[in-house]
């Protein structure tokens, strides 16, 4: 990346002001050891779910709360999020943040438990938007169900989907990595999706179910 490039990615990246709720969401993410989504992430969640209008809305790693904010903050009123999370002191410190934001509790359903688990069990084509960011090894899995779930015009989030600028590098060859470059090509090569894939924060990957 030129020093141009690099300078105008921290520029976007930073550019958008978090309030009081996220930022002490940001710091129980860090107290809990979560790495949560970028600013500039945050910011494309609350577009992507306002573009959509989205009604029903599934995500895949609830972190301490700052990704859900960012999504119930571009919903309607009557919009539901469904979150899922295998640890419980994440779920907890997710339900703060959305209490604070004055989100109202019926907007909210919380799930504890292994995704792999959860998502067989939701309804087929029932949801406008889902966001995947937790257990890279099990994306693939994710993706499949993140799919069947999404009615006609859903849209299909992928977080951390350039794995630090490593799904680039050919040479990269780790696990994660290699999971990662599955999945962004299983994700380009599907009929039933058409996509693009962003540079924001290390990579989002968005696809829309046709």
């Amino acid at each position: 990346m030129s020093a141009d490039k690099s300078t105008s990615w921290s520029y976007a990246e930073n550019l958008p002001a978090e309030d009081e709720v996220l930022l002490r969401a940001r710091e129980r993410s860090f107290e809990l050891g979560v790495t949560p989504v970028s600013q500039g992430v945050g910011a494309v969640l609350t577009v992507l779910a306002a573009a959509s209008k989205a009604q029903t809305v599934v995500e895949v790693g609830a972190g301490a709360g700052v990704s859900g904010v960012c999504l119930l903050r571009g919903l309607g009123r009557q919009a539901v999020l469904t979150t899922i999370d295998l640890d419980v002191e994440h779920l907890k410190a997710a339900r703060q943040a959305y209490l604070e934001s004055g989100s109202p509790a019926n907007r909210i359903r919380t799930i504890s438990g292994r995704a792999a688990d959860v998502l067989p069990r939701l309804t087929d084509n029932a949801y406008d938007l889902v966001f995947i960011d937790a257990d890279k090894a099990n994306f693939p899995k994710y993706v499949e169900q993140g799919i069947r779930l999404l009615k006609s015009k859903g849209t299909l989030v992928v977080n951390d989907a350039l794995d630090k600028d490593r799904v680039s590098n050919p040479a990269a060859r780790d696990a994660t990595t290699t999971v990662l470059r599955q999945v962004g090509k299983s994700i380009r090569e599907d009929d039933r999706l058409v996509s693009a894939m962003l540079p924001t924060g290390d990579g989002l990957l968005v696809a829309v179910k046709k």
